[in-house]
């Protein structure tokens, strides 16, 4: 009896965790305490003034300190200036303060902010701390849990800064702000019902992603249709598309194709 309590809770804790993995967005649940993903993110992103492709490859470690914290790091590799380079990288860190758990549902939210530094080329009006601009971020996550569909909202502040002393912010301070606002949803759909942790998820996501600089009055909406797979509940693929609803920013390449490669180790320390 006590097995098959523990076999369906770890089964519940699988619906969940599927249903949160969001492709462009963080949720307000973390990983779990003790374990340690790794994640290779490549953005393969349209150019809008010229017929070319802007190649971004994002490797990422992320860590769960505890049940409530999460940190990550990572590179932003770019090939914007001919070959294949490092351009800088990231801190992010998430604290969840609030969990309200019940059966097949749950709601909580958690606090998250992230530093930048990057030495690139500034070269569009968006402000974006995932590896064009240096500068930081901060911001508030809040995530429903109902059955298996899982809602997700987040608003962040971010301030941008000179990208090193070479590549100075190019927009003037008053536009070095920004507001980011997120909307996320996620279905699961395969299997219809647990009977084996090995088995295949299949999840469906849908993100609208936007932005407001506070200075210009500026902003950006774009949708994010995206598929996602989980094998042997450790292993994961993402692949999305991003696309620009509406605009009022300069932006080099709005328009592209997402996909993440992720492997997750349990109890590591």
């Amino acid at each position: 009896m006590r097995a098959k309590l523990l076999i369906a809770m770890l089964l519940f804790s699988m619906t969940v965790m599927t249903q949160e993995l969001y492709v462009f967005t963080e949720p307000a649940s973390n990983m779990a305490a003790k374990s340690i993903g790794l994640r290779m993110n490549n953005f393969i992103m349209k150019q809008q003034a010229r017929s070319s492709t802007n190649y971004n490859l994002v490797p990422e470690i992320m860590v769960g300190v505890s049940k409530k914290i999460m940190v990550h790091g990572d590179a932003f590799l770019s090939n914007r200036n001919g070959g294949l380079a490092t351009e800088g990288g990231s801190i992010y860190m998430k604290y969840r303060f609030l969990s309200n758990d019940d059966i097949q549902k749950h709601f909580r939210m958690a606090v998250f902010g992230r530093y930048s530094f990057n030495n690139s080329h500034i070269d569009q009006e968006e402000i974006n701390l995932y590896g064009r601009n240096t500068g930081f971020e901060t911001g508030i996550v809040a995530t429903q849990l109902l059955h298996k569909v899982a809602l997700s909202s987040a608003v962040s502040f971010l301030k941008a800064a000179d990208n090193g002393s070479h590549n100075k912010y190019p927009y003037g301070s008053n536009n070095s702000k920004a507001v980011n606002y997120t909307l996320s949803a996620g279905k699961l759909l395969l299997p219809k019902e647990y009977t084996d942790y090995k088995q295949t998820n299949v999840n469906l996501m849908l993100e609208l992603l936007n932005q407001y600089n506070i200075g210009s009055g500026k902003y950006y909406m774009d949708v994010t249709p995206s598929v996602q797979l989980i094998f042997n509940s450790v292993a994961r693929i993402d692949v999305g598309y991003r696309q620009q609803l509406s605009s009022t920013y300069l932006r080099t390449a709005p328009n592209g194709l997402f996909i993440r490669l992720e492997y997750n180790f349990f109890n590591v320390y």
